[in-house]
């Protein structure tokens, strides 16, 4: 059955000094893609410039848009002045891993449905996207990256969830074993676009399986870092983040 429709929101979410108040809101869409009524957030820079770009990013497994915003991201926009992007914060369901799967075209969704909508009611250029994402989103932004190449101006995965084979897997993270071997990134490292953001906390319990995957990447922006899977190590992380996006996305022309 497909999910109830829920209610968009509109809030204030910082009172910003220099590049003006980005306005956090959320904006209703139903999915062909996957069947649902999904709710995207997404944060206006307002005195960014003209047609500025768009950044993804994309949540963990059991979080959503909201989770995603933080004072820290908050701040790391503001600090980014005119080079701030919009920033869309698409609804990956409960553990969807953002790849096409049976219980819905979640890759599909992101690209065909979530993006164009954000370009279209917000006016970002869509030339400038940049694709991110933090443990299942960030897994889910190589993909997304390997999968459609050329289409992003950068990628960034923080702490994704990399699985080194099918039998190691999180319950609900692929259909089954056929599943994860289509979706492998380790075995698909060498298809993911030059250049990638890759951070890992050295606690982390992907940080094998993420090393390794770097090790397949061709000239990675790798950086380990002190710290485990968890909102403390992202948070403080984010004004690197944001800096390296919004870099990215001003040299892309």
């Amino acid at each position: 059955m497909a999910a109830l429709p829920r209610r968009s929101l509109l809030l204030t979410l910082l009172a910003a000094a220099g590049c003006g108040e980005p306005a956090g809101e959320s904006f209703e869409q139903r999915s062909r893609a996957v069947g649902e009524t999904l709710e995207h957030r997404v944060l206006v820079p307002d005195g960014a410039a003209d047609r500025p770009p768009l950044l993804v990013l994309l949540h963990g497994r059991g979080g959503g848009p909201e989770g995603m915003v933080s004072d820290e991201l908050e701040d790391a926009l503001d600090a980014a002045g005119d080079r701030a992007p919009i920033v869309l914060l698409p609804d990956g369901g409960e553990s969807s891993y953002w790849h096409n799967r049976d219980d819905g075209a979640w890759t599909r969704m992101v690209m065909r449905e979530a993006i164009p909508a954000a370009v279209e009611r917000y006016g970002a250029d869509p030339r400038r996207v940049a694709i991110g994402g933090i443990s299942m989103g960030g897994f889910g932004a190589l993909h997304l990256a390997a999968a459609f190449p050329g289409r992003f101006c950068a990628v960034g995965a923080h702490s994704p969830a990399i699985f080194p084979d099918a039998a190691s897997t999180a319950e609900g993270a692929f259909d089954d074993a056929e599943d994860f071997e289509r979706h492998d990134l380790l075995g698909r490292a060498d298809q993911v676009p030059a250049g990638a953001w890759v951070d890992i906390g050295d606690d982390d319990p992907f940080a094998a399986a993420t090393r390794t995957l770097v090790e397949g990447l061709d000239r990675p922006r790798f950086h380990p870092w002190p710290g485990g899977h968890d909102g403390d190590y992202w948070r403080s992380h984010m004004d690197d983040y944001v800096t390296f996006y919004a870099r990215e996305l001003a040299r892309c022309r």
